[in-house]
């Protein structure tokens, strides 16, 4: 076993996986109804193979897609909360997952639990997961927050959201890489040639002497790629929110599988032998740094792995899952898409996402539209192939999906179905188009409250908003992620409006990322007959961190620059509403924004609107968003 079992769904009637293997395997799943982790006879019993889909990605690696029917296996239906046990059983049963790999299991039980629940009571949520940030792992410390209340399955969370930048394919460390291609050369993961670089194929990028840090310089030396250069990889490299560096840019997609492997599971890291590449001396100095933090974090990757056994997983993409401000203008979209190495390096990624991340949301939406595609090109591996099978995922716009739950949880796709400024492609798109926006209305119409995601704040820190529109205005929206829903008048409004509308939630849960900051408000509309309440709950990052003083410096100034009735504030698109941070306790006095890795939790009432609202800190420690009388406008 490489990684997994990761638990994507799990209803009363149905049950998909995800795992990684480097051998094939018969398998057959065992689920014990109303475990207390200690049974030995299972209920049930069913062989996979008709559930089952394999994808083999190399010599000695095989990703496992797993979606059962309940009822057409002949089971009956999983009982709602309470405790289902599962297993894998290897081999014609000879062999248990469980036994096999018992890191999986919390102590004192012999399998994973997980369970069902219809009503959302509970939530945990983070996203910016970078892995060699000097912090604790945030999802470590929710497996260990989740082994604390394994006596009481009301406690567990309905599911973990990972909101965006689930790994950083743009901002690797010089150990990850090696590991990267250390494991790309045990498992045998296939090869792939290059076009529009100065190599034509992977053999020759792992070979190369600026395989390391040095990767911006695999561009031909053109003149027509001066502006792939600046925009590709150059626009990670931010004076004010960033300072991340893209000179280790995942390009393969055999680099990107190996990656969420290594992110995922401290099995694929079990025998892994590699030895720092030739580099000069600044490099190694880096690269030595970097390596006592890699250390740390693979140590942390088994609470990981079994987090994401133990609970149901739902992932959404954000930019650095495939690479920084990806399709942040249209200017950059005509760049990036223009170029074969940049387009085929976007298109690797957004493959690699769909079989780690995306399969798993939706299994059923992929069967016919994107599936045969996959398999097409696994069973040529030519260019051709290749190349239409990321053609039919830049042109496919069905990521964004839904939990099956009351109130019902939706999970937006802000990155492929941007809105775009026909007059002024170089800046910043809108987070979604107007059909897209339209589609979400709909989904939302009639409900009494309603979840959403969207890997950006909707409702941000209103200084380094504008912050971001003073860089904008300058034409330089690559220099401060100038991504928000209120940089483009059109989404901007169009939300604002939907918002508004009479037959809309009067409950909105707003769950986002992305800023890596974490902070809450409560926002209620002025002039609008509804009276919708909405909350903005922001959790990042996971595992990594603004600049300590910047960020302290930004929480200072925005509450001087936008206090009430403040003029500054008529500059802004939110003059209809009025917004009330929390106060995190404990913070400093007046302190609105938490700066520390973790993980988010939330906690919702029967009506569906938030009761506790908490950061998990890696550390640890604890952060409550307590209501304030602090008005925002």
């Amino acid at each position: 076993m490489l990684a997994g079992p990761i638990l994507r769904q799990a209803r009363p009637q149905r049950l998909v996986l995800w795992l990684a293997v480097s051998q094939p395997v018969d398998l057959a799943l065992a689920l014990y109804r109303d475990d207390d982790g200690r049974r030995q006879i299972a209920d049930d019993t069913i062989a996979l193979d008709r559930y089952r889909r394999d994808l083999r990605i190399g010599e000695h690696a095989w990703l496992v897609f797993i979606d059962i029917d309940l009822a057409a296996a002949g089971v009956d239906a999983l009982a709602e909360d309470t405790p289902i046990g599962y297993d894998l059983l290897l081999e014609e049963a000879r062999h248990s997952l469980a036994v096999l790999d018992p890191g999986l299991c919390y102590p004192g039980e012999a399998r994973p639990r997980f369970v069902i629940k219809t009503r959302l009571d509970s939530l945990l949520h983070g996203s910016c997961r970078r892995p060699h940030h000097p912090s604790g792992d945030g999802m470590a410390r929710a497996d260990r927050w989740l082994g604390e209340r394994r006596d009481d399955s009301r406690t567990w969370p309905v599911a973990v959201l990972l909101t965006g930048d689930q790994i950083y394919a743009d901002d690797v460390a010089g150990p990850m890489l090696r590991a990267i291609h250390a494991l790309i050369a045990r498992l045998g993961v296939w090869p792939e040639t290059l076009e529009g670089a100065v190599l034509d194929d992977s053999d020759a990028l792992y070979a190369c002497s600026a395989c390391y840090y040095r990767r911006d310089e695999l561009l031909p030396q053109e003149k027509v790629n001066r502006d792939l250069r600046d925009r590709f990889f150059g626009g990670t490299r931010k004076p004010v929110f960033t300072s991340a560096s893209s000179g280790n840019h995942l390009i393969t997609l055999a680099e990107v599988l190996a990656m969420y492997l290594l992110c995922w599971s401290d099995a694929a890291w079990r025998g892994l032998e590699y030895t720092p590449p030739a580099l000069d001396e600044q490099e190694r100095e880096r690269y030595d740094a970097e390596a006592a933090i890699i250390e740390r974090f693979v140590a942390e990757l088994p609470g990981v792995r079994r987090l994401m056994a133990n609970s149901v997983t739902a992932m959404i993409f954000d930019d650095h899952d495939v690479t920084d401000d990806w399709n942040l203008t249209g200017e950059w979209m005509d760049t990036a898409y223009g170029h074969p190495f940049s387009r085929r390096i976007i298109g690797n990624a957004l493959v690699a996402y769909l079989l780690c991340q995306g399969w798993g949301n939706r299994p059923e939406v992929f069967e016919d539209s994107v599936w045969p595609s996959v398999e097409t090109y696994y069973a040529s591996r030519d260019n051709t192939a290749h190349d239409a099978l990321i053609d039919t995922l830049l042109a496919f716009h069905r990521w964004d999906f839904m939990l099956d739950t009351e109130p019902g949880v939706l999970v937006l796709d802000t990155r492929t179905r941007r809105w775009r400024r026909g007059r002024a492609p170089a800046k910043p798109s809108g987070l979604m188009d107007w059909e897209a926006l339209s589609d979400m209305q709909t989904q939302l119409m009639h409900r009494e409250s309603v979840v959403m995601v969207s890997a950006a704040p909707i409702f941000g820190v209103k200084l380094i908003e504008n912050i971001q529109r003073v860089f904008t205005w300058f034409g330089k929206p690559l220099m401060v992620d100038a991504e928000n829903w209120m940089a483009h008048p059109g989404a901007a409004h169009t939300l604002l409006n939907i918002f508004r509308h009479g037959n809309t939630p009067k409950n909105f849960t707003i769950l986002s990322g992305d800023v890596h900051y974490s902070f809450v408000y409560d926002v209620t509309l002025r002039f609008s007959a509804a009276r919708q309440k909405i909350w903005q709950i922001t959790s990042s990052g996971v595992k990594n961190e603004f600049p300590r003083k910047l960020l302290d410096w930004f929480d200072r100034l925005n509450r001087w620059l936008y206090a009430p009735y403040s003029p500054l504030n008529w500059f802004t698109k939110r003059r209809r509403m009025r917004i009330y941070p929390r106060r995190p306790v404990p913070a400093d006095h007046g302190e609105r924004l938490v700066n520390g890795a973790g993980m988010g939790y939330v906690r919702f009432n029967d009506a569906g609107q938030p009761s506790d609202i908490r950061e998990l800190c890696a550390d640890d420690s604890d952060v409550r968003f307590e209501a304030s009388d602090h008005e925002q406008v």
